[in-house]
């Protein structure tokens, strides 16, 4: 099961406690005691329960942080965390209107038991069908060509008719706008910074466009790192990026594993995890992928997509799909002198070569990404070779 659980609280102790107390029940995002931010995430992420701090010091504006969620979210839960010996702490976080109250420290069989009874009596909050589909793409290596593959289903998905967000978060940094041959003013640290006012007026005036139709939101700083992002921010970020999109495709090949990390594809409608046919990719990417599995991250989703791939070498598909134990969606032949030009000339290979192999290859993935019946069609029109 999906859920979203957001925390207020400053101990990130805290959230380290519940993430590993709710492991595979669903993904806890840290938030602040800030109330329109609260308000925002609980709305964004469709979040039915928040966990909320209550301490001797600071009871009264706690409690009244809960009163207020409550009187504008009154299909949210609260569950208050704190002294569980300090019967004042606890009947004034019930009156408040707290669900339940447990301490810090409970084990974690006890959280997941009072998480679920608290959720199964709440009532079904409506999905929201007008947000974004997310394609998310990771890799345990740094790889130019995985923003190359990311780019390529982007600007085929634009193409297509879908109102698409191409986001490059992937290291290295900047291959999409060299493939693409768009200058960007305005990078994903930007919107970040200017998270307080992203509106659609930001998004049409600041962000990058393609002719293709296809808006970029690159990075356009090296030293990014997303461990150092707050989770809540970033969260706050692709929750309303998600309102201005049809899909949206993210990036982040290379990035080091992380819980937020992992929170981010986990919240997405497909993770594609990218590999070659090297024995060194391979090697990195299942110790990565075999962690991921025993500390129960969400892979549900998850499906192999096969860079690079040589017919006549070894591991074939068949072979990659079995030692991965995940479904190949797509596998893109080498066609190095297609890609070089590509990149040297800023134009893609749907532009330069469209009855490439490389090319009907990375249009036969879009297909399966496309939301909507328009998109589709497009997208079936440029793969048979209609214009």
């Amino acid at each position: 099961m999906d859920n979203t659980f957001l925390v207020c609280t400053q101990d990130d102790s805290e959230v380290s406690w519940l993430q590993s107390s709710l492991i595979g029940y669903g993904k806890v995002v840290q938030a602040s005691e800030n109330l329109e931010e609260l308000f925002r995430l609980v709305d964004l992420m469709s979040a039915s329960l928040v966990f909320m701090t209550v301490s001797r010091h600071h009871q009264v504006s706690q409690c009244v942080l809960i009163e207020s969620l409550l009187e504008s979210r009154p299909m949210v839960a609260v569950v208050a965390i704190g002294d569980g010996y300090d019967s004042e702490l606890t009947i004034a976080a019930m009156r408040a209107g707290a669900r339940d109250f447990i301490t810090y420290g409970l084990r974690g069989s006890e959280v997941m038991g009072i998480v679920r009874r608290v959720m199964a009596r709440l009532p079904q909050l409506p999905s929201r069908p007008d947000q974004a589909d997310v394609t998310f793409l990771y890799g345990a290596q740094p790889d130019p060509d995985a923003s190359f593959v990311a780019t390529h289903l982007a600007v085929a998905l634009a193409e297509g008719g879908c109102n698409t967000l191409l986001v490059d978060i992937g290291v290295p940094t900047g291959e999409s706008k060299a493939i693409l041959g768009v200058e960007c003013t305005f990078g994903f640290e930007d919107a970040l910074r200017n998270l307080r006012r992203m509106d659609a007026t930001v998004i049409d005036s600041a962000f990058s466009v393609h002719d293709s139709g296809l808006t970029i939101l690159p990075l356009c700083e090296g030293s990014f790192s997303l461990e150092s992002c707050n989770s809540a921010e970033l969260f706050l970020l692709f929750g309303c990026l998600r309102q201005h999109f049809t899909h949206m495709v993210i990036n982040a090949c290379g990035i080091r594993d992380s819980e937020l990390l992992r929170s981010l594809a986990g919240s997405s409608q497909r993770l594609y995890w990218y590999v070659d046919q090297s024995v060194s990719c391979s090697q990195r990417n299942l110790s990565l992928l075999h962690q991921w599995r025993v500390e129960g991250a969400k892979l549900d989703h998850a499906a192999l997509i096969v860079d690079r791939y040589i017919s006549q070498a070894a591991p074939d598909v068949s072979t990659l799909a079995r030692m991965f134990d995940l479904p190949v969606k797509g596998f893109f032949p080498l066609n190095a002198h297609l890609r070089l030009r590509s990149r040297n000339q800023g134009r893609t290979t749907l532009d330069l070569s469209p009855k490439d192999s490389l090319s009907r290859s990375l249009l036969k993935l879009s297909l399966h990404l496309g939301s909507n019946g328009k998109g589709k069609k497009g997208l079936l029109r440029r793969l048979i070779g209609v214009r």
